[in-house]
């Protein structure tokens, strides 16, 4: 797929086949992610595969707009280690560069994706971190589901001329 196609035509997927999404591919999409630009190369991201419905069930608690992993069969935890992050505050930036990579290598391969939001809301980050037994420098910061697209979606216009400022407002 070309880039421009790609980045112009990714769409938040919420509705998904059964059809099981391949291991080689959800190590592709993880690879991808971590070759996200990240502060000083610090490269702090961690990633947790969540097969499980109990995972699931735990990310919709968190999250209640999270229902599309009623159809998903696997998602991804995208974490921080607050230890390996450049300085306070540069972990979510990296991982927010590492979980656009995902979505765009998803679309890439095929697959249907959207992005769920944990950070910055404390009471998300601490459920899913007590859930998933993280370790205590480990910070989840989004959940990528993922599986093959049951719905089309267009591509909308998103460009708007008056957002562009040339030098000065």
């Amino acid at each position: 797929m070309e880039l421009f196609e790609a980045i112009f035509n990714r769409r938040s997927v919420r509705k998904y086949t059964p059809e099981k999404v391949d291991d080689s591919l959800l190590h592709k999409i993880i690879e991808a992610g971590m070759y996200a630009p990240s502060a000083v190369n610090k490269m702090p991201w961690h990633f947790l595969i969540i097969r499980s419905a109990d995972g699931f069930s735990a990310i919709m608690e968190a999250n209640p707009n999270a229902g599309m992993l009623k159809q998903a069969n696997v998602a991804i935890l995208v974490c921080f280690d607050k230890h390996l992050q450049h300085d306070i505050g540069y972990g979510p930036v990296d991982c927010s560069a590492a979980t656009q990579n995902m979505l765009l290598a998803a679309h890439a391969l095929g697959l249907g994706a959207c992005w769920i939001g944990i950070y910055p809301r404390q009471n998300r980050i601490d459920l899913l971190h007590g859930f998933f037994k993280l370790p205590e420098p480990i910070v989840p910061f989004s959940v990528i589901s993922l599986g093959y697209a049951n719905e089309e979606k267009k591509m909308p216009q998103r460009f708007f001329k008056d957002r562009i400022h040339d030098g000065k407002w």
